[in-house]
């Protein structure tokens, strides 16, 4: 069983930056993926970027490639999201997920434990 809690987000201008953090309590955060995904309003969760349990496999959606970066502190338990040039398309709520099964999938049904969300809002 693994708990996570996401923080970090707010209000940016379009072209500004935020980091996001997910803080993960429980057993063997370090053998877990994980995963940062988005759900705008009215629209289903999708993939943002994904980051292996030793941190050497990535992976991003095209739409943040070059914008956002994925890491990890396995002994602080937390995995961060580095998410610059902010377009208002990357508004909505941002989650993280640990995936047990490993690998660096980029689907919603891969993850077995999610944390509440944090909200982003990019304004034009």
């Amino acid at each position: 069983q693994v708990q996570l809690v996401e923080s970090g987000g707010g209000l940016v201008q379009a072209g500004g930056s935020l980091r996001l953090s997910c803080a993960a309590s429980g057993r063997a955060f370090s053998s877990y993926t994980m995963g940062w995904f988005r759900q705008a309003p009215g629209k289903e969760r999708e993939f943002v970027a994904v980051i292996s349990w030793s941190g050497g496999m990535l992976n991003y959606a095209d739409s943040v490639k070059g914008r956002f970066t994925i890491s990890r502190d396995n002994a602080e338990n937390t995995v961060y999201l580095q998410m610059n040039s902010l377009k208002p398309e990357d508004t909505a709520v941002y989650y993280c997920g640990a995936n047990w099964h490993g690998g660096v999938g980029a689907s919603v049904s891969q993850y077995d434990f999610w944390g509440q969300g944090t909200q982003v809002t990019v304004s034009s």
